[in-house]
């Protein structure tokens, strides 16, 4: 091989690189665990200041318990869809597969619950009357920053305060002004739609792993999918676009990073499709020529 030949020779095969940045996707979402622990920890400090009872965890770490259910069925369709043979997919692999994914389901839609809880707590209000803000300073009294971020009062915040209507969440020493809470709960709607959403979007994936596993996902039902999906995604790049310009960035970078796992996911559905429809027509290509050879 000449020196020109092996510049040009890429140090990387293309599909190598493809896997290892999907993987790479995988492993920031992982790292996102982390960081939405740390988030719900320090606002359920606030909205249970009493304590969590054991029935009230998934309202305190919703999003904690939310990610690490989605990573765990990600990496379900991960393993259907691409790591494991078709014929690896049956017995013990398939009711183990089965009930982890169920497991993760009732994981998903209790934490839908728990958005919805959080939705519910935001719009639970009753105004705050008081002859001098900056006196709560110290107290266990806290103001809303933006959505699961509750600071201390401060003499800077409680100034920008007097003159100011505020208002506070019942049940909890939060206390916040019309228009950040409006921007709260617009945010609490933003994410009860977005659960809901991705829920409807693996029920489509789930029919659709199912159809292929039993040879019965045809052209027709693909495009039908594929219309539905798209609807879908749009909501979500939506949401996605929202938290871009309204939220934090953790929220804004966990729902791209979403987006761009299941799209691997898609990609392995399509790819699968295609394999196994080639198969087909090589089978019958062996099935015409074995006749022809007979006859």
């Amino acid at each position: 091989m000449s020196i020109i030949e092996q510049k040009k020779k890429p140090l990387i095969n293309k599909a190598v690189a493809f896997q290892l940045f999907k993987y790479t996707i995988y492993c920031l979402l992982m790292l996102d665990i982390y960081h939405f622990f740390l988030e719900d920890y320090a606002a359920s400090t606030q909205t249970f200041a009493k304590g969590i009872s054991a029935n009230e965890i998934i309202e305190a770490f919703t999003a904690t318990i939310d990610t690490i259910a989605w990573l765990v069925l990600l990496l379900l369709f991960e393993l259907e869809t691409y790591i494991l043979e078709d014929e690896q997919i049956k017995g013990k692999v398939k009711w183990t597969m089965n009930t982890v994914r169920i497991l993760c389901y009732c994981f998903i839609v209790y934490s839908l619950y728990g958005f919805i809880s959080k939705f519910n707590l935001l719009h639970a209000t009753v105004p705050f009357i008081t002859k001098d803000v900056c006196s709560l300073i110290g107290t266990s009294f806290t103001y809303i920053k933006e959505i699961d971020q509750y600071l201390p009062l401060s003499k800077e915040i409680c100034q920008g305060f007097v003159n100011t209507p505020l208002i506070q969440i019942v049940g909890t020493d939060i206390i916040t002004e019309q228009n950040m809470l409006t921007e709260t709960q617009r945010l609490s709607t933003v994410e009860v739609t977005n659960s809901i959403t991705w829920l409807l979007v693996v029920l489509v994936l789930e029919i659709e792993v199912f159809l292929q596993l039993k040879g019965a996902l045809s052209e027709r039902k693909i495009k039908f999918s594929k219309w539905i999906k798209s609807v879908l995604y749009c909501v979500l790049f939506l949401v996605a676009g929202y938290w871009g310009i309204k939220g934090g960035f953790l929220d804004f970078r966990d729902a791209f990073l979403w987006l761009v796992a299941f799209w691997f996911i898609e990609m392995n559905i399509f790819q699968w499709s295609e394999e196994i429809t080639q198969n087909k027509a090589n089978n019958s290509a062996d099935s015409l020529n074995s006749d022809g050879i007979t006859s």
